[in-house]
């Protein structure tokens, strides 16, 4: 797609957005934090200013503002929120989640049904700058669980046009969230009072997602992904080149990575995968960029032979990847994956449950890219399953997609108490589990399940910093799937103290669950990151659980993937050329020669990413098997001289072609 409009549009709605919402915060007396004295320790310097806030019956006042004393618990959760992760950090993660909102309801305002009311939200198919669901408000109130009286009440007024918008666009915000719980909160989330003002002005931070990309660049979902690498370039020129905070990794690290190149990597990872055992099968004339393997010694072809299955069942197949950002690695994947169940039969219907269920898995340390790559797969999905939606709030189709989270704020003996799994809580004349420390630790040690919570919540201590290279032994796999089971019960079923817990509970049960699994493909553009820019922690841990790439995160991303594989599994990514010649690489390179198979290489050099001006990154693209077959004889283009993608996409099919 032409990227022109977004790449002009994304940078100028960060601010945009991050102004309207500071106004907000500062309506509701939360204010950036007051500059520390001279020599103040930054561990022990203020995150932000907070208003106390005063309730008389059913008024709240803070300052010379006042709010419906219902709104209270919303607002001290904001205002604890900024206490405890800064107020800058909450600014940028709030602004984002509502441009997030805002561009994945115009993504679905033009496409034919994916709203349920069939109305336009952001705009008016026939009137600038008009808004079609205001015009029909009455008519939405139903299909968006609202008071229709109060609707109407608001639309004949004539002059409440601001306050029934914004009714209208909560109300859609709640309905999708049965379909999508990560990208819409639940009813009463604290970022409801954060929703921007002056929604209806023609300066109104939503006008842009409308007047300044044309329809047609909405109509490929790719554009989810650009809108968020654009969105945070700013952030990422601030950030580049310096020691970087765990909170701006993200920033420092995402690229999109060109679309050639990922069906490169998915068609010879993936692809390979289902084509060794089924050769004649005709997705091999549906993978552009599929390497056909070259003609291999009689030792090589009998031990390929010899690991090959004889069968494979779709559902068993399982690719992830590791840092997914706005999910563009799995939707190639998803289209291989569909190509495959249609050539075994399926229903069509039944496909896209399935490969969200059984075979996609995708991991990242920001929020804002799992949501958006929980929202990219979904949209991919719902073209193939119109009843995608109700599905979802049913609980028949599963999306394992995560933003792993932190645990250092989590009570483990307190949320384990809570969920009650043994049933001591009712037992005998205690008033409570943990009443005598003695009882609590003898009770819960002798628990398995306490024992496996505890080891779990301890490894994501600091998971926004070491994300998907935390470790989770694969032995662990049933276990953590038994209790993600249970807490998925717990959390619609339990009592009242069981749903809040194992609601809690639940995101880290599934990541690490997600990290035990062992894969079939792990196909990346892992972040780039020399040593320089790491972070205490980060540059530690590297040089302790990675000396032979500890040099930069990309490498370190290329050695974890192979155990997460499984032993015959395919590490396919595109990363930076240097682990090939530096000596700084030498062990990993001695390694890799000696323990993997070098299947398929794509040296691409400078200028394989059009969005990246010049010679900033040189890279090269690859596919490894995570078993070694000595005498193998891979496929090796070097694509280096080419000038731009596109040239390098030429040269590249040249070669496959053999008129190189």
């Amino acid at each position: 797609m032409n990227t022109k409009h977004v790449k002009s549009y994304a940078p100028k709605a960060r601010n945009q957005f991050k102004k309207a919402v500071e106004q907000r915060l500062n309506l509701l007396g939360i204010f950036a934090p007051e500059k520390p004295a001279k020599g103040t320790k930054a561990e022990d310097a203020p995150k932000a200013k907070v208003t106390e806030a005063v309730q008389q019956g059913s008024v709240l006042t803070i300052g010379s503002t006042t709010l419906d004393a219902k709104l209270a618990p919303q607002r001290e959760r904001l205002a604890k929120r900024a206490l405890n992760i800064g107020f800058d950090t909450l600014l940028e993660n709030v602004a984002y989640t509502w441009f997030n909102r805002f561009s994945a309801i115009r993504f679905m305002e033009l496409k034919e049904g994916y709203l349920e009311h069939g109305l336009r939200v952001l705009s008016h198919p026939n009137k600038e700058q008009g808004y079609e669901i205001l015009d029909h408000a009455i008519d939405a109130a139903a299909s968006l669980g609202l008071d229709r009286q109060q609707i109407e009440e608001l639309k004949l007024e004539g002059d409440q046009d601001e306050a029934l918008y914004r009714k209208l666009i909560l109300g859609q915000c709640h309905q999708l969230h049965e379909a999508m719980p990560f990208l819409f909160e639940k009813i009463d989330d604290e970022t409801e009072l954060l929703l921007p003002d002056n929604l209806t002005r023609t300066d109104s931070v939503i006008r842009g997602l409308v007047d300044d990309i044309p329809e047609e660049d909405w109509q490929d979902v790719e554009i989810i992904g650009w809108l968020y690498q654009f969105y945070i370039s700013e952030k990422k020129d601030q950030v580049i080149g310096k020691v970087v905070k765990s909170e701006d990794i993200p920033a420092a690290t995402q690229l999109f990575t060109p679309n050639w190149i990922v069906q490169y990597l998915v068609q010879n990872s993936l692809g390979r995968h289902w084509l060794l055992t089924y050769p004649d099968s005709p997705l091999k004339q549906q993978m552009q960029y599929y390497i056909e393997p070259g003609e291999q010694p009689e030792e090589v072809m009998a031990q390929l032979k010899e690991i090959t299955p004889a069968s494979i069942e779709p559902e068993s197949i399982k690719v992830l990847d590791p840092a997914c950002g706005s999910g563009h690695i799995l939707v190639e994947a998803y289209k291989v994956l569909k190509a495959i169940y249609e050539e075994r039969g399926y229903r069509t219907r039944d496909i896209p449950q399935l490969i969200l269920k059984h075979n996609l898995y995708g991991l990242d340390i920001d929020d804002r890219a799992g949501q958006l790559a929980g929202f990219t797969l979904m949209m991919l999905a719902r073209e193939d399953d119109r009843r995608l939606f109700s599905r979802v709030a049913t609980g028949d189709v599963q999306l394992n997609i995560a933003a792993l989270q932190e645990t250092k704020h989590l009570n483990v003996d307190k949320l384990w108490q809570s969920l009650n799994l043994s049933g001591d809580w009712h037992k005998g004349t205690s008033q409570g589990l943990f009443e005598d420390d003695q009882q609590s630790l003898s009770s819960a040690n002798a628990d398995s399940r306490y024992k496996l919570l505890k080891e779990t919540l301890a490894r994501f201590h600091d998971a926004k910093t070491f994300g998907s290279l935390i470790e989770v032994p694969s032995e662990q796999t049933k276990d953590l799937a038994d209790l993600l089971t249970e807490l998925t019960r717990l959390s619609t079923d339990g009592d009242a103290m069981q749903r809040s817990a194992a609601s809690t509970l639940l995101p880290y049960i599934k990541q690490a669950w997600i990290l035990a699994l062992r894969y079939d493909a792990v196909i990346a553009n892992p972040p780039y990151m020399g040593s320089k820019g790491m972070n205490a922690a980060l540059k530690d841990f590297a040089k302790k659980e990675y000396p032979n790439s500890k040099s930069d995160l990309f490498a370190i991303f290329m050695e974890r993937a192979f155990k997460l594989l499984n032993d015959r599994g395919y590490n396919a990514q595109i990363n930076m050329q240097s682990w090939m010649f530096l000596s700084s690489y030498e062990k990993l390179r001695g390694w890799l020669l000696s323990s993997t198979t070098i299947l398929s290489m794509a040296h691409l050099g400078a200028r394989a990413f059009d969005s990246i001006g010049g010679e900033v990154v040189s890279t090269t693209a690859f596919v490894i098997e995570n078993r070694h077959f000595p005498g193998y004889q891979g496929a090796f283009l070097r694509l280096i001289d080419g000038r731009s993608e596109a040239e390098k996409r030429e040269m590249f099919l040249n070669a496959i072609k053999g008129t190189a």
